[in-house]
C-alpha cells in the first residue's frame, strides 16, 4: 500500500491526477476504512475540479477519522475550498470556522 501512495504522490506532483486517483483507489480497496486515504482522494478530486465529489469524500474521511482532530480540520478546510469554488460563500465560511475550531484544540 505504501508503494501505491508513493506513486500517487509522484503522479500528483506531476499533474497526473487521474493516475494518482487510480492508485489511491487501489489503496482504498486494501484499506477501505483508512480516513487518510479518503482525504487524499478528496484532495485529488479537488485538484481535478470535481468539487462535489471532493466534498463528499472529505465528509467520508471525517466519518472515519475518529478523534483525529487534525485530519478533521484538514477535511473541513478542503470542504471550504470546494464550496468557495462552487460559489457557496456562506457555506464555505461555515466550513472554515469548523476547520479553525478543530485546529485550535
Amino acid at each position: 500500500m505504501v508503494a501505491l501512495l508513493n506513486e500517487a504522490e509522484r503522479q500528483s506532483l506531476a499533474g497526473q491526477y487521474d493516475e494518482a486517483a487510480t492508485n489511491v483507489e487501489r489503496a482504498l480497496r486494501i484499506a477501505p476504512r483508512d480516513a487518510n486515504l479518503w482525504h487524499e482522494l478528496a484532495k485529488l478530486r479537488l485538484q481535478q475540479g470535481q468539487l462535489q465529489q471532493a466534498e463528499a469524500l472529505a465528509h467520508r474521511s471525517n466519518s472515519l477519522a475518529g478523534q483525529d482532530r487534525a485530519l478533521q480540520a484538514r477535511n473541513w478546510a478542503l470542504i471550504a475550498q470546494a464550496r468557495a469554488k462552487r460559489g457557496l460563500n456562506a457555506q464555505a465560511e461555515a466550513a472554515r470556522r469548523k476547520a479553525r475550531e478543530l485546529g485550535a484544540q
